[in-house]
């Protein structure tokens, strides 16, 4: 049971998380253009490739994951 209880408290912080950045998610439009992004527009195309955001972004779910495991005691 005790197990199940960790399961929901983490359920319940992601999805607090979850709706905090998709309630500020257009004021915080500025963390997503970082430089080193790849950005080419030309008359009738447009690329755009995160690269740097994606790289932070890994980084950062890698973290989260890595104390997730270690309170779970899962390796």
């Amino acid at each position: 049971m005790e197990y199940f209880g960790k399961i929901l408290i983490f359920l319940g912080t992601f999805l607090i998380i979850f709706g905090v950045i998709i309630l500020f998610g257009t004021k915080l439009s500025f963390l997503f253009r970082l430089p080193g992004d790849i950005y080419i527009k030309k008359q009738n195309f447009v690329l755009y490739f995160p690269f740097v955001t994606s790289l932070i972004l890994s980084i950062i779910l890698s973290l989260i994951l890595t104390i997730i495991f270690k309170i779970f005691k899962k390796f």
